[in-house]
């Protein structure tokens, strides 16, 4: 299953980037504090500041959008911001049903369940449709 999570991981961190690149490209440095619901922001900032307090384990980065949960993206895409995402996205319910699936995946393989062949299948088709569609 190491191989899935590190598939999942590497798929959740490209939507990460893909989320700050546009944000930033459009409302510039400041996209974070413009753009991010206050409840994701706050959940996002609370957990930086804990983990800043644990000098002795790597952290997740250095910016907030690291400390986001996978579904908060697609809350960041939502309302105003829908128009930056759209031209790339086509449908936020589309990309929503994505990364929950993906999601529900990724927790069964964290709490060192496994998952069936056709989990895995679905995880390499959903995968493959939002790099064909988005580009990522």
């Amino acid at each position: 299953m190491s191989y899935v999570y590190t598939s999942i991981c590497a798929f959740e961190n490209s939507i990460r980037e893909f989320v700050t690149q546009k944000l930033l490209e459009e409302k510039g440095a400041d996209w974070w504090e413009q753009c991010v619901p206050n409840k994701v922001r706050e959940r996002a900032e609370t957990r930086k500041e804990e983990e800043d307090k644990i000098r002795w384990h790597t952290q997740r980065g250095d910016n907030f959008i690291n400390y986001t949960e996978f579904g908060d993206l697609i809350s960041i895409m939502r309302g105003d911001n829908w128009e930056y995402f759209e031209p790339h996205i086509v449908s936020l319910e589309w990309a929503q049903q994505i990364i929950k699936a993906l999601e529900r995946s990724r927790n069964v393989i964290m709490h060192s369940g496994e998952l069936s062949e056709q989990d895995l299948a679905r995880i390499g088709t959903l995968i493959r449709d939002w790099i064909r569609q988005v580009g990522i």
